[in-house]
C-alpha cells in the first residue's frame, strides 16, 4: 500500500520504539518520501540514520518544520503539550497542506493540550493511537513489523478534515496495520480497561512480591503464567506513570470495576462458594477464548468487531458418491433450550450432544453473562448449574446471540418477566430480521419492549414488570413465537395459551415437560400455568434433522448412493421433509426408532432413486420450514415440475430464501417460476449433469450455501458459493462430514 502514502517529508517528533517502527515499517514497504526526526537525545538520531530509518535530525524541532508535508508526534503523553505549542508558534496549524498525528494511548488529555495549545482542535490535526509495542525501548529496538495486523484507532471529531484523515490512514495502512475510528471518550474508557488497567495490575503484583522477605524463592519457583502475565511490567516505567497520569479518571473507573469483581471473588472463596467461583472462572475462560477467535480472526462471533472484512466462499466439485455412515452435529433447536430451561431449572443439567455452533454458544455465553455456571462444552457435554426461574443476574452490557434468531427471540419471552433490564442485540443478518411478532403479543402480556424502526433488533426490555397470562391466536404458524410466549407465561399471573394456525415443532413443550413443569395441549391449543417451578434433568440432544436434510438430498440426486445418519431428531413437528422426500419417490426407511429424553429418534437409511416432482402438500410446509432450500435442489433433479405455495415464511427467513434460491438457479440454468408465496421449479430427471455451474451468492445464510454446495452433485460444472461464514452458526464440520461421504469441496478465504 506504499504508493498510497504521498507525504514528501515525514516528520517524527520522538525517534524511539514506535517513532523508529514506523519509519522502518514505511522503508520496508517501499516509501519513497524523506523521513526526518526530531529526539531530546542526539544519539538516537545518529543511531537512526546509520540504521537507514531517517535521512536526517535534530534536537530542536523547529529546525525540522520547512517542507514537511506530516508530522507524526510519538513523544510521552505528558510531553506532547510542550511540543504542540512549538508547532504552535511556528504556525503549522495554520497550513492546510501539512497533517499533524500522534500514537499516544490517552486521547483526551492529547485533545486538551492541543486546544490548550491552539486555542482550538485544529482541523489538520488527527489524533491517533497505534494498539501495538514492546517492552523494548528507543530506536535501536525498531521493528518494521511491529503494527503489521494490529489495530491503529483514530478518533477525529466533527471538524476534522476527512482529507487529513484519510492521509492518516493511508500511512498507517502502508506499515500492515488495520485502521479504525473511535470517539475520544471511548477509546480511553475501552484502552483504560484493556491496556491500563492490565499494565497496573502487573506493576503492582511485581511490586507486592519483590517487596516480600522471601522474594528469591519466589519469583525462583514461580511458573510460566506468572512470567506472563507479569511480562508488561518491564515496560517504561516513566511512560507508564504519564499515561496513568493523563488518563486518570478512564483507570480509576476500570479500577472500580475490578474491585468490585476481585470482592466478589474473594467473598466466593471465603466462603467455599464452588457455584459462584466457577461462574467467574467459567465465564473468564470462555471470555478469554473469545478473544483468541478474535485475534485469530476466526468466526466465533466475528460481526461483533470491527475487523477486516474477508469473505468465505466454498468451491464445489461437480459429481461425487455419497455413502457410509455419519452422525450429523446436534440439533440447534433443542440445544438452545436445553441451555435456556437449564439455567433457569433448579438443580444441575447434564446436557450432552450440545450443537458447538455459533449460535449456540452464544446463547450459552448469554446466561454466563447472567452469572450461571456452566462448564464445558468439551465434545458436546455441558454441565449447567441452574441458578431458578429468578436467579438470574442483570448483564454488564448488551446480550449478544450471533445470528441466532431463535435465541433472539425465545431469550425475549425469558427476559420479559426479569426483575432487571437487558439489551439484546445480534449480527448484521439478524438486526435485519422481523421481531415484531414477539414484542406485539408480549406487550399485551404486559411487557415494555422497544425496538429498532420496523420492529427489528436491537430489543430492549425493561425489567420489573407484572406480566399476565394471555390468550392468543398466533396469525402464522411459527415456534419461535409459540416458545416465546411459553416462557414469558412461566413468569406470568394465570394462564398463557397460544392457538396455533398450523402444527409447529414442539420441542419447548416437550422440554418443559422433561423439567416437571406441566404444559396442556388440546387440538391446536396449548397453554401453562405461570408460577411454577422447573427441576434439573439430564437432556441427550439427538441429531439436527436440518443438518442432516443437506445429506438426505445429497444421496436423493446420487446415482448409487446409500447412506445411513445415525441418532437423528425425528419430531412429529420436524419430519416434514422426510415426508415431501418420500412422495418425490425417495428411498428413505427409519431404522432403529427409540425415544431419548422426550424426543423419537431414528437412524435415516436412504439409497438413490429417481425422483418425480410434486405438488408439495399444505400441510407439511410448516413441517419443513428450513428445509426447503436443500429441498429445492431435489427438485431440481427430480422429473417434472414441483410446486410450493403457501410458504412466504421462507421470505424473512436469515435471507428471503425464495429469491436467493431462484437468483441461484437462474445462474445455474435450471428453470423455474418464483410466485410471493412459492416457487415452481421444473427438473428434467435423469442420472447425468441436471444443470450447469457458476458462481452464486448464499447472502451468508447458511442453509443457501450447504443447498449450492450440494447442487454441485449434479451439475455440469463447479459451483462457486460466495458469502458462507455463517455455516458454522449451525454446522460446524459440514466441510468435513461432506468430504467423507464423497462430495468435492473446498472452502477459500477473499477479500471482500
Amino acid at each position: 500500500m506504499a504508493h498510497e502514502v504521498r507525504e514528501s517529508r515525514l516528520l517524527i517528533v520522538g525517534l524511539g520504539l514506535i517513532g523508529g517502527s514506523l519509519a522502518a515499517a514505511l522503508r520496508d514497504a517501499g516509501f519513497e518520501g524523506e523521513v526526518l526526526a526530531c529526539d531530546p537525545d542526539a544519539d538516537e538520531i545518529a543511531r537512526g540514520v546509520e540504521m537507514g530509518l531517517i535521512e536526517r535530525g535534530d534536537t530542536r524541532l523547529a529546525t525540522l518544520l520547512d517542507g514537511v508535508s506530516m508530522i507524526v508526534l510519538a513523544v510521552p503523553v505528558l510531553a506532547m503539550r510542550e511540543v504542540l505549542e512549538t508547532l504552535a508558534e511556528q504556525g503549522v496549524a495554520d497550513d492546510p497542506s501539512v497533517v499533524i498525528t500522534d500514537v499516544g494511548s490517552t486521547k483526551g488529555a492529547i485533545r486538551e493540550a492541543a486546544e490548550a495549545a491552539f486555542g482550538r482542535l485544529p482541523v489538520n490535526l488527527v489524533l491517533g493511537h497505534p494498539i501495538a509495542g514492546s517492552e523494548k525501548s528507543g530506536v535501536a529496538a525498531s521493528d518494521p513489523h511491529l503494527y503489521a495486523q494490529h489495530k491503529v484507532i483514530l478518533t477525529p471529531v466533527a471538524t476534522t478534515d476527512q482529507r487529513a484523515v484519510a492521509r492518516v490512514r493511508a500511512l498507517w495502512q502502508a506499515t500492515g496495520a488495520e485502521v479504525l475510528e473511535m470517539e475520544v471518550e471511548r477509546h480511553d474508557q475501552v484502552l483504560a480497561r484493556t491496556s491500563h488497567l492490565p499494565h497496573l495490575l502487573a506493576f503492582s503484583l511485581v511490586d507486592t512480591l519483590a517487596r516480600q522477605d522471601e522474594r528469591l524463592e519466589i519469583f525462583r519457583y514461580a511458573a510460566g503464567g506468572f512470567r506472563d502475565f507479569t511480562r508488561i511490567a518491564g515496560s517504561d516505567p516513566v511512560m507508564w506513570r504519564d499515561i496513568f497520569t493523563a488518563n486518570r479518571q478512564a483507570v480509576l473507573a476500570a479500577l472500580d470495576d475490578f474491585e468490585a469483581g476481585l470482592a466478589r471473588l474473594r467473598q466466593a472463596v471465603s466462603d467455599g462458594d464452588a457455584d459462584a467461583m466457577l461462574s467467574t472462572f467459567d465465564r473468564a475462560s470462555h471470555a478469554r477464548h473469545y478473544f483468541d477467535s478474535l485475534l485469530n480472526q476466526s468466526s466465533y462471533q466475528a460481526e461483533y468487531q470491527m475487523q477486516e472484512q474477508t469473505t468465505l466462499c466454498y468451491r464445489a466439485g461437480p459429481g461425487g458418491d455419497v455413502r457410509g455412515r455419519i452422525r450429523v452435529p446436534g440439533d440447534k433447536s433443542i440445544s438452545h433450550r436445553a441451555i435456556m430451561l437449564g439455567a433457569l431449572a433448579e438443580g444441575v443439567t447434564e446436557v450432552s450432544g450440545f450443537l458447538e455452533g455459533e449460535d449456540s454458544l452464544a446463547t450459552l455465553q448469554a446466561f454466563r453473562e447472567m452469572g450461571v455456571a456452566i462448564e464445558g462444552p468439551h465434545q458436546g457435554r455441558v454441565t449447567i448449574h441452574g441458578v431458578g426461574l429468578h436467579g438470574l443476574q442483570a448483564p454488564s452490557g448488551p446480550l449478544y446471540v450471533g445470528n441466532a434468531g431463535t435465541a433472539m427471540r425465545l431469550f425475549a419471552g425469558l427476559l420479559a418477566g426479569q426483575a432487571f433490564d437487558t439489551e439484546l442485540t445480534g449480527d448484521v443478518s439478524l438486526t435485519k430480521r422481523p421481531m415484531g411478532r414477539v414484542a406485539d403479543p408480549l406487550r399485551e402480556m404486559g411487557a415494555v419492549i422497544e425496538t429498532a424502526e420496523g420492529g427489528r433488533p436491537p430489543l430492549k426490555l425493561r425489567g420489573g414488570q407484572a406480566l399476565k397470562g394471555i390468550t392468543y391466536d398466533m396469525p402464522m404458524a411459527s415456534a419461535q413465537v409459540k416458545s416465546c410466549l411459553l416462557l414469558a407465561g412461566l413468569y406470568a399471573e394465570g394462564e398463557t395459551r397460544v392457538r396455533e394456525p398450523a402444527p409447529t415443532r414442539d420441542h419447548t413443550e416437550r422440554m418443559l415437560g422433561g423439567f416437571g413443569y406441566r404444559v396442556e395441549r388440546e387440538g391446536d391449543t396449548c397453554w401453562l400455568e405461570g408460577g411454577g417451578k422447573l427441576t434439573a434433568s439430564p437432556i441427550d440432544v439427538p441429531s439436527d434433522i436440518s443438518s442432516a436434510t443437506f445429506f438426505l438430498v445429497a444421496a436423493a440426486i446420487t446415482p448409487g448412493a446409500d447412506l445411513v445418519l445415525e441418532h437423528v431428531g425425528v419430531n412429529p413437528t420436524r419430519i416434514g421433509v422426510i415426508n415431501i422426500l418420500r412422495l418425490m419417490g425417495a428411498d428413505l426407511r427409519l431404522e432403529n426408532a427409540r425415544e431419548v429424553g422426550g424426543e423419537p429418534v431414528a437412524d435415516l437409511h436412504i439409497r438413490y432413486a429417481p425422483l418425480k416432482g410434486i405438488d408439495i402438500p399444505v400441510d407439511q410446509v410448516p413441517l419443513a420450514i428450513d428445509e426447503f432450500p436443500a429441498l429445492f435442489v431435489a427438485a431440481a433433479n427430480a422429473e417434472g415440475v414441483t410446486r410450493l405455495r403457501d410458504a412466504a415464511e421462507l421470505r424473512v427467513k436469515e435471507s428471503d430464501r425464495l429469491q436467493a434460491m431462484a437468483d441461484g438457479f437462474a445462474v445455474l440454468g435450471i428453470e423455474h417460476r418464483l410466485y410471493d408465496d412459492g416457487i415452481d421449479i421444473i427438473g428434467h430427471g435423469g442420472e447425468g449433469p441436471s444443470y450447469g455451474g457458476g458462481r452464486v451468492d448464499s447472502l451468508g445464510d447458511h442453509r443457501i450455501a450447504m443447498s449450492f454446495a450440494v447442487a454441485a452433485l449434479r451439475a455440469s460444472e463447479s459451483i462457486t458459493i460466495d458469502d458462507c461464514a455463517n455455516v458454522a452458526t449451525s454446522f460446524p464440520g459440514f466441510i468435513e462430514l461432506a468430504r467423507r461421504v464423497g462430495l468435492t469441496i473446498e472452502a477459500q478465504q477473499e477479500d471482500a
